[in-house]
C-alpha cells in the first residue's frame, strides 16, 4: 500500500498519506456537487431558452399571418386605386373632378338619405349599370322622398343585376300609370290625407234619383229598344274586363274557363265570343252589310297567358285572331305610410311590392294602346263594357244598346232593381252645393250615410209603392259613346277618380296594418265628364240580366243567411235555367214547376234545365221567331240543348233528356216530338271532397247522365224531326249508305248523328 501511495515509512507515514486522500476525497466531492448545481442551472436555462424560443416561433408565425393579410389589403387597395382611376376619367368625361368628388364623399358632415341617393344613382350612371333614362326616373323619385329605395344599394360591381332588375320596375311602373309614378305619388299623398283625416268623398253633394229607362223584358218598349240596338250593333265594339282569377270562388283557373252550366258545359269566354258573333250575324242580316264586331279583353299578369292559351287552344271559339285584342293590366307600388312611401318585399330588396290598381284601368288602356283609335277609324259608334262572369248579360245589352243609340247617351249603366242596403252600387243624380252635377254610381257602403245626412234620415230604404230602391243597382255592364268617350280620355290620358282604403294599425291613423295601393273603378268614368253629357242608365228585371258568380260556397251560404243574393256558382247555373225557362213561358210554353233543391247548404229553385246556344238565340225576338211556345210542354225534370243556328221548334212534348245539335246549313224544325225518358239526376256531393273537380265542388253536384235523346246533324239539308222520323232512323240503325250512326238502348237513351 505504502508503495502505492508513494509514502515511505512506518505507520505514522500511512496516517498521513489517508487524510491527505481523504482531504483530496473531500475536495472532489465538494467539485462535483458545484459541478451538478452548474449542470443544474444549465438545464434550467435551456428550459427557459426553450420556452422563449417556442414563444418567439408563435410571434413569428402571428406576425406572418398579419404580413399576408397586409399583402392582401395592398392587393385590394391596389384594384381600387385602378377603379378610382377609372371613375376619375369617367368623372372627367361627365365634367366633374376627382378631387371634387372625393371632397363630398370625405366631407365630415354626413351626407343627408336624398344626397346619398343622388350619389348612388350618379355613379351608377357614369358606370354604365343604369341607362340615363333610369337615371332620370330615380332623380325624380329621391325628389319625392323616396330616397331610401337606393341609397342601400351596394357599390358598383355589387347586385348589379338585381339594380338594374328593380330600375325596370319603376319603369315598367312609370309608363303603365297616367301621368307617370311621380304623379302616382302625389294623387296618394293627397288621398292618404284626407282618409287620415276621415275627409267625406261626398261632402256637399245631394242625391236625387236620376233619369233613365226601365225595361220589362220581353214587353213592347224592351221589343223597340231591342230592335233599335240590332241595328246600332254593327257599330258596336265589346270590352271584356277579366283580370281576375277564381281563387275566390275555390277556383284556381281563370274566371272565363268555368263552365258556365253543366248541360253544355260552355265556358264564359266561349259564351261571350259567341254571343258576339251571333249579334254580328244579326246586325248584318238587319242592316244588310256585312260586319266585324271586335273584342277587346283586359288582362293582368295572372290571366293573360292563361287567356291567350285558352284562346288558341279552341281556335279563338270561332273568332278571328285579329277580331280580339289583349291588353295586359299592369299593377301599382303598394305605399308603407301616409307620405307614399313605395314599399319594397321584406325578402327582396330590390323589388318593390305591388298590386291591382282596379278594373278602372281599362280606360287608360284602350287610350294608350291605340285601340279606341282604330276602332273610331272603323266607323264604330259604340263601345259596350262587360264583367267576366254573368251569363245573363246578352240577353239585356242589346236593349241597352238601342237606349244609348235612341237617346244619344254619352253614357248608359246597365242597371237591376236593388233592395234597400243591398251590397250594389247605386246610380244616382248628385248636385253640389257649387252647382255642379252628375249621374254616376254610388257604392253601398256610401249610399247610406248620403241619404242620412241630406234628403232621407232612415237611410237606404225600398219604396213602399216598389219594394224596391228608388237607386238603381249597378252592375258594372256600360254602353259608351265613341266619340265622347275618346274625347274625354284625349283630355285625361284614361286616368279614372281614384280611392284609397288603407287599413290603419293605430287610432291616429299614421300606421298601416300592412301596405295600401291608390285603387279606380271602371264605373267612376262619369266622374270626370262636362255637365253637358247626357248620362243615363236602363233597368232590367234581374232574372233577365245578372247573375254574377263571384263568391264561394261559405260566402254563399252567409249571404243567404241574411236574405241576399248568393252570387254563387250554384246560384248562376241554376240562374240560367230559370232565365231561360222564363223566355219560353213567356211565349207560351208550359214547363213543370220548379223544385228546391239544396247544394253545398243552398236551398234554391231548380226547374227544366234548358239552355241554347248563342247561335241558335241571342235576341228575345229571335227565340219567339223560332218556338211556337204553344205547343211546348217541358216537366220540371227535363233537360233540353238546342244549338244551332237553323233550329226550330213547332212541337214538343219532353219529360227526360233531349240533346238537339245542327251545323250551319243544317235546318232541323222539332214538330209533333214526343220524348219520354230518366234524363239527367244533379246528384249533391261534398265541397270538402278534394278528389273531385274544383267545378263541381264549388256548385256541390254532381251530373249524372241516366238516359239521353242526342240528335247531332252535321251535314247542311232539311231536317223534320218527329216521332215518326225518329221511329225511321231507329229502324235504319246500322245501315251501311254512311248516312246514319244510330245506338239505342233498352235504357231509353237513343243517339242519332247525321
Amino acid at each position: 500500500m505504502n508503495w502505492i501511495l508513494g509514502v515511505e515509512g512506518g505507520p505514522q507515514g500511512d496516517n498521513e498519506a489517508i487524510a491527505q486522500a481523504n482531504k483530496v476525497i473531500q475536495d472532489l466531492v465538494v467539485e462535483r456537487e458545484d459541478l451538478q448545481k452548474q449542470l443544474n442551472d444549465y438545464h434550467a436555462e435551456y428550459e427557459i431558452l426553450e420556452q422563449s424560443v417556442q414563444k418567439l416561433e408563435k410571434e413569428l408565425q402571428e406576425k406572418q399571418v398579419e404580413a399576408d393579410k397586409t399583402g392582401k389589403l395592398i392587393d385590394e387597395q391596389d384594384g381600387h386605386l385602378r377603379e378610382c382611376l377609372q371613375l376619375s376619367d369617367a368623372l372627367t368625361t361627365h365634367g366633374t373632378s376627382l378631387t371634387s368628388f372625393m371632397a363630398n364623399l370625405l366631407r365630415p358632415e354626413p351626407l343627408s338619405g336624398s344626397e346619398l341617393a343622388a350619389q348612388v344613382i350618379k355613379t351608377h350612371k357614369a358606370a354604365g349599370i343604369i341607362t340615363p333614362e333610369m337615371a332620370q326616373l330615380a332623380t325624380a323619385l329621391i325628389a319625392e322622398d323616396q330616397h331610401a329605395l337606393f341609397s342601400p344599394w351596394p357599390v358598383p360591381g355589387e347586385q348589379d343585376a338585381n339594380k338594374l332588375k328593380m330600375m325596370k320596375q319603376l319603369m315598367t311602373l312609370d309608363s303603365s300609370y297616367a301621368g307617370g309614378i311621380v304623379k302616382y305619388i302625389t294623387n296618394a299623398r293627397t288621398l292618404l290625407e284626407d282618409s287620415r283625416a276621415g275627409k267625406n268623398p261626398l261632402e256637399g253633394w245631394t242625391p236625387s234619383v236620376p233619369e233613365g229607362v226601365v225595361l220589362s223584358y220581353g214587353g213592347e218598349e224592351f221589343s223597340k229598344f231591342e230592335a233599335a240596338g240590332v241595328n246600332a250593333m254593327s257599330q258596336a265594339a265589346f270590352v271584356l274586363v277579366a283580370g281576375g282569377l277564381g281563387e275566390r270562388l275555390g277556383y284556381s283557373g281563370i274566371k272565363v274557363a268555368l263552365p258556365t252550366e253543366n248541360v253544355s258545359k260552355r265556358c264564359f269566354l266561349s259564351l261571350y265570343i259567341n254571343s258576339i258573333l251571333s249579334l254580328q250575324e244579326l246586325t248584318s242580316q238587319a242592316t244588310g252589310q256585312q260586319c266585324t264586331l271586335p273584342l277587346a279583353i283586359m288582362t293582368s299578369d295572372d290571366t293573360h297567358a292563361r287567356t291567350q292559351q285558352l284562346l288558341e287552344d279552341n281556335s279563338y271559339f270561332g273568332m278571328l285572331p285579329t277580331q280580339i285584342t289583349l291588353l295586359k293590366q299592369e299593377k301599382v307600388g303598394c305605399l308603407t305610410d301616409n307620405e307614399a312611401h313605395l314599399a319594397v318585399k321584406d325578402s327582396d330588396p330590390f323589388t318593390l311590392q305591388t298590386k291591382p290598381h282596379g278594373h278602372g284601368d281599362v280606360h287608360s288602356l284602350l287610350h294608350s294602346s291605340g285601340t279606341l283609335s282604330a276602332w273610331k277609324a272603323a266607323g264604330l259608334k259604340w263601345v259596350c263594357f262587360f264583367q267576366d262572369t254573368n251569363a245573363l248579360l246578352f240577353r239585356a245589352i242589346t236593349a241597352a244598346l238601342g237606349v244609348s243609340a235612341v237617346q244619344s247617351l254619352a253614357v248608359n249603366s246597365l242597371a237591376v232593381p236593388r233592395k234597400g242596403a243591398e251590397a250594389i252600387g247605386g246610380i244616382a243624380k248628385l248636385k253640389h252645393s257649387d252647382g255642379r252635377v252628375m249621374t254616376l254610381n254610388v257604392e253601398y257602403n256610401q249610399l247610406d250615410p248620403l241619404l242620412r245626412a241630406t234628403i232621407a234620415p232612415d237611410g237606404d230604404k225600398n219604396d213602399p209603392a216598389t219594394g224596391y230602391s228608388p237607386f238603381p243597382g249597378n252592375i258594372n255592364q256600360l254602353v259608351l259613346s265613341l266619340d265622347e268617350y275618346m274625347t274625354q280620355l284625349n283630355i285625361t290620358g284614361g286616368a279614372i277618380a281614384e280611392f284609397v282604403n288603407p287599413k290603419y294599425a293605430n287610432k291616429e291613423r299614421t300606421k298601416f296594418k300592412a301596405p295600401t295601393r291608390l285603387e279606380c273603378m271602371m264605373q267612376d268614368y262619369p266622374k270626370g265628364l262636362p255637365e253637358s253629357s247626357k248620362v243615363g242608365f236602363t233597368t232590367l228585371e234581374v232574372w233577365a240580366a245578372y247573375t254574377p258568380v263571384k263568391n264561394s260556397p261559405a260566402e254563399a251560404r252567409a249571404k243567404m243567411a241574411v236574405g241576399a243574393p248568393t252570387h254563387s256558382a250554384t246560384s248562376g247555373e241554376f240562374d240560367i235555367y230559370r232565365a231561360n225557362g222564363r223566355i219560353l213561358k213567356s211565349i207560351g210554353a208550359q214547363l213543370g214547376d220548379p223544385e228546391v233543391a239544396t247544394f253545398n247548404g243552398l236551398a234554391l229553385e231548380l226547374g227544366p234545365r234548358i239552355v241554347w246556344s248563342p247561335s241558335f238565340g241571342v235576341a228575345r225576338s229571335t227565340i219567339a221567331e223560332k218556338v211556337k211556345g204553344e205547343n211546348v210542354v217541358i216537366s220540371s225534370k227535363s233537360v233540353l240543348l238546342l244549338d244551332g243556328p237553323n233550329i226550330v221548334v213547332h212541337g214538343l212534348n219532353l219529360d227526360g233528356a233531349l240533346l238537339i245539335k245542327a251545323c250551319p246549313g243544317a235546318n232541323v224544325t222539332i214538330n209533333n216530338l214526343n220524348i219520354k225518358n230518366n234524363g239527367w239526376t244533379w246528384r249533391a256531393i261534398d265541397e270538402a271532397d278534394t278528389s273531385l273537380p274544383e267545378v263541381d265542388r264549388i256548385r256541390g253536384f254532381q251530373v249524372d247522365v241516366v238516359n239521353t235523346c242526342e240528335l247531332e246533324f252535321t251535314k247542311p239539308g232539311e231536317y223534320i224531326v218527329s216521332d215518326q222520323q225518329i221511329d225511321e232512323w231507329k229502324a235504319l240503325s246500322g245501315e251501311e249508305d254512311g248516312q246514319s250512326d244510330a245506338a239505342t238502348s233498352d235504357s231509353g237513351s237513343f243517339k242519332f248523328t247525321i
